[in-house]
Formats: structure tokens, C-alpha cells, sequence
């Protein structure tokens, strides 16, 4: 690619004139790389969404450009109005209509589609649209307590109701089937005897917000390599 530069010069002329200078330069168009797009699929207050978006905010790897809600009054779209970025209410049935779901998804050119706390299974339609491009984080160790049904409290009632000795968060490729994609990463952290489904949630909660947004990154590096 040739990109022209007019640099102008003002002559000592007493005369007006101009004298334009045409200055070429060559640019390597391999050496400039784009942030990679990032879409945040969330259904609640959008917590998760919060420290990627911050953490991605200095990025030069990456950048959140919008964030998708199936619920009208989620405030993870309070979340991203307030980080100037494009947000929008998506109802169930347009998650129904494969070739809408699909369309749309593509015409915001993403690189990574980032669930975080979505509570509506992903068509296998956008599944098969965007293979190995969609991520899930999942409140618990897997292939314990997944499944459909299991998400947020449910999971961490279920893991005080078993009185494990530990839990974590999955992070995982999403399939066509509940939780049952390659999993990416896992962080556990240790349980007292009767620990409540609110420690637990709050000691999971901590995992996500230390991990998620690092592995996002890594994941989109990896794409540049």
C-alpha cells in the first residue's frame, strides 16, 4: 500500500505561491495490526462485563465493541452505556430465528463472542457459524455440577449441598450441548465445612474477576501468533 503525503511548503518569494512537496511513503500493511473484537453476551447486572470491558479499555490487543442483553432491564446494559459502548436488547425469539441470530452476529465481525453469565443456551446455529469463537465461564469445576439448570445460585447450592471441599470456574468453548465444550481453563479455590451458597458465590465471583478478562487476552494473542 502507498499512502501519498502533501507536505506544503510557503516559498520566499514575495509572491503567494505555493510549492507542494509529494512525500511517498510505504507502509507494510502486515505490520499494522487491528484490535481484535470482542462481544459480551450477558442476561444480569453485568459484573463480569465490567472488568473485561475495564480491563480491555488500554488493550492494544483488543476491544470490547458491544454487548448483548436478552433481558430488556439487565443492567449490564447500564454497564456498557456507561463505557460509551454500543449495547442492545435482543428477545429470545430472535435467538430462535437462526438466519437473524446469525446475520446479525456476523455483521458485527467478532473475533471472540464472550458469554458472561448468559442464561440462554447459544443456538447451534451461531455455534456452528463461529467455531471455537464462543467462550462460556462457568461458576464451578466441570464436569461437576453442569448442565442444563445449573448456573449461578443453583451451582453454588449444589456444591454447599454436596459439602465439597473445594469449587472453581470453568472457562470453556461452548458446543451445542450445556457445558459440555473443551475446556480452556480452571481455577479452584478452597471450602470451609458449611460454607453458605453465598460464600461460595462470593468466593467464585473473586476467581472470575481475577481470571476471565486474563484469559480472554490470551486467547486473542494467540490469534496474532
Amino acid at each position: 500500500m502507498i499512502t501519498k503525503l502533501g507536505i506544503f511548503k510557503r516559498s520566499k518569494s514575495p509572491l503567494p505561491t505555493f510549492v507542494m512537496n509529494l512525500i511517498i511513503i510505504s507502509v507494510n500493511p502486515s505490520s499494522v495490526q487491528m484490535k481484535k473484537r470482542i462481544v459480551i453476551f450477558a442476561s444480569g447486572n453485568g459484573t463480569n462485563a465490567k472488568k473485561i470491558i475495564e480491563h480491555f479499555q488500554s488493550s492494544e490487543t483488543a476491544e470490547v465493541i458491544r454487548v448483548i442483553a436478552n433481558k430488556k432491564d439487565a443492567k449490564v446494559l447500564e454497564v456498557a452505556d456507561s463505557y460509551a459502548i454500543a449495547s442492545e436488547y435482543l428477545p429470545k425469539e430472535d435467538f430462535q430465528d437462526p438466519e437473524t441470530i446469525v446475520s446479525k452476529v456476523r455483521s458485527w465481525k467478532p473475533d471472540l463472542i464472550v458469554l458472561a453469565g448468559f442464561l440462554l443456551k447459544i443456538p447451534k446455529d451461531l455455534v456452528q457459524a463461529f467455531p471455537n469463537k464462543i467462550i462460556n465461564i462457568h461458576p464451578a469445576l466441570l464436569p461437576k455440577f453442569g448442565g442444563k439448570g445449573m448456573y449461578g445460585r443453583h451451582v453454588h447450592e449444589a456444591v454447599a449441598a454436596s459439602e465439597e471441599t473445594e469449587t472453581g470456574i470453568t472457562i470453556h468453548y461452548v458446543n451445542e450441548q450445556y457445558d459440555e465444550g473443551a475446556i480452556i481453563f480452571q481455577a479452584s479455590v478452597s471450602l470451609d465445612k458449611g460454607e453458605t451458597p453465598e460464600r461460595i458465590a462470593k468466593k467464585v465471583q473473586q476467581l472470575e474477576h481475577q481470571h476471565f478478562p486474563k484469559v480472554i487476552e490470551q486467547l486473542l494473542k494467540a490469534l496474532n501468533e
